[in-house]
């Protein structure tokens, strides 16, 4: 619902790009805060090693792919306080790691105690190959927002430091253009109050990521939803202290919006679940058997620690819902396994890794 404008009072009027870049990022913007993200909202970094064991095994087949070249990058793009980076880093075998060269890509400060081994950067390095990373970063590059007044015309969403909303002039241009191939197709009748999210600055940022890469694959895993499934009020909202929270874009909470991936694929690449790429990883949430409680009891209960963060990572209506978009740049079709013994097919079924990154060996089989 769009609020109203308090009688008597001044406020500042912008469209919710324009605010939120300022809330989130600008000199006292919500990722700058000392206590970084992790201390508002956990993500699939946060909830379990697993996440980031299945990054580096990606990473170490990607690497036999590519055919071990003797830089192989990883590119953490916003990477709060460097968790991911650094638990992908402690995750390789000796022999891939010495090849890495890691990056943070992230506009608040270099965190201290930071391992020397990892290049902190605002902007993702150009020209490199090997692997991208993107895990919640695109649900947080600001995008305005529409909403349908009562002739249906869609309309930028105005906000003020404190939240309150009023409707501006129509959408046009670019952003229009957007909307219909996205979003709201032109034939579709929409009632007053509909909203979406004008993701063209995403679908841009995304170009550009990926565009960094010479050579590997670029993976970005976050909130989405694919058309024939928009929301139809929007997916904006705010979030602080552990807690979802109304969106007021003064640097006090996080704002994010959902992702519409399958429009920032325009770049090249595959929409598929976070459950099924992290079980192409390796990632299951299977219980340990019973028999082993009895002859190992202490692994027991490690395994089924384990199968318990799986399960998180993975569940259906949590974290195995989110998407994943994965681009490769610089790869043929068809690649030879690590074994150079057959061509490989391209992805079927609508699975990327399938034939691309599956069949080749990890590091935990070599």
């Amino acid at each position: 619902m769009t609020a109203t404008r308090s009688p008597g009072t001044e406020r500042r009027w912008r469209g919710w790009r324009e605010a939120a870049e300022e809330a989130l990022y600008g000199p006292s913007g919500f990722y700058r805060r000392p206590e970084g993200p992790a201390g508002h909202f956990r993500t699939s970094v946060h909830a379990s090693p697993l996440f980031a064991a299945a990054v580096a095994r990606l990473l170490c087949r990607l690497d036999a792919t590519l055919g071990r070249p003797a830089e192989l990058a990883f590119v953490d793009m916003a990477a709060g306080r460097g968790e991911l980076v650094s638990a992908v880093l402690a995750g390789l075998p000796a022999e891939v790691a010495a090849r890495v060269r890691a990056y943070a890509v992230e506009r608040a400060g270099r965190p201290a105690g930071l391992d020397s081994r990892i290049t902190w950067l605002a902007e993702p390095p150009r020209g490199v190959t090997g692997l991208l990373f993107a895990n919640e970063w695109l649900d947080n590059v600001p995008v305005d927002v529409a909403e349908t007044d009562a002739r249906g015309v869609a309309r930028l969403v105005l906000v003020a430091d404190d939240g309150t909303e009023r409707l501006g002039d129509p959408v046009e241009g670019a952003d229009a253009d957007w909307l219909r191939a996205w979003w709201w197709p032109a034939a579709e009748a929409r009632p007053e109050g509909a909203r979406a999210e004008i993701g063209l600055p995403r679908d841009l940022a995304w170009a550009d990521a990926v565009a960094s890469l010479d050579r590997g694959l670029a993976v970005a895993a976050d909130y989405a939803h694919t058309a024939g499934r928009r929301p139809p009020f929007g997916t904006l909202t705010g979030f602080r202290d552990g807690r979802e929270t109304t969106p007021v874009p003064d640097g006090s909470r996080d704002i994010t919006a959902h992702v519409a991936l399958d429009a920032c694929a325009r770049a090249g690449g595959h929409v598929t679940t976070q459950r099924a790429a992290l079980r192409a990883l390796g990632v299951r949430g299977a219980r340990p058997p019973l028999t082993l409680a009895s002859t190992d009891p202490a692994a027991y209960v490690r395994a089924l620690a384990g199968a318990g963060a799986a399960a998180e990572l993975t569940a259906p209506g949590g974290l195995g819902d989110f998407g994943w978009l994965i681009t490769p740049v610089g790869l043929r079709d068809t690649e030879k396994t690590a074994h150079g013994d057959a061509d490989r097919a391209g992805p079927a079924d609508g699975d990327p890794f399938a034939g691309l990154l599956v069949d080749v060996p990890d590091h935990e089989e070599q």
